[in-house]
């Protein structure tokens, strides 16, 4: 029982996490993106030569792809304490498009922003592609031994 409350504590907290993201306006925004581009840079990374002058919107768009793939992890992990393998499988896509779906709506309410289809279909691809690690890992440790 402690385990399974734990997994939708996580799963709530980065749900509160992305809200906060989308809370913030376009310039704290930006300032977000260029800390990230000055660490890479940092670390030798010349990331807006590599993007051709376009670090800050790789950057902004890789990171909603990683914030619903992380999303995606947390919902499947704590669905699968209740239902079978591929009910949690698609339940959790489910949720994580309707969560970016609603984000993208909350985001038309901040300054600066607005909402996005194509942010939508990138912060649901970021679940779709940790569906299909999870559900390819599954059928690799069953059928290849």
């Amino acid at each position: 029982m402690k385990s399974r409350i734990k997994k939708w504590v996580l799963v709530v907290i980065w749900m509160v996490i992305i809200f906060m993201f989308s809370s913030q306006n376009s310039d704290q925004s930006s300032k977000n993106n260029e800390f990230i581009v000055y660490i890479l840079n940092l670390l030798g990374l010349d990331v807006n030569s590599i993007f051709n002058g376009n670090a800050d919107f790789v950057i902004r768009k890789l990171a909603h792809f990683t914030e619903y793939f992380i999303l995606y992890f947390l919902l499947f992990n704590a669905l699968k304490e209740d239902l079978y393998f591929k009910p949690s499988l698609l339940t959790a896509f489910i949720i994580t498009f309707l969560y970016a779906a609603s984000d993208e709506f909350h985001q038309r309410f901040v300054p600066g922003r607005g909402p996005s289809f194509r942010d939508v279909l990138i912060d649901t691809s970021g679940g779709l592609v940790c569906m299909a690690i999870i559900y390819f890992r599954r059928y690799i440790s069953r059928h290849i031994k």
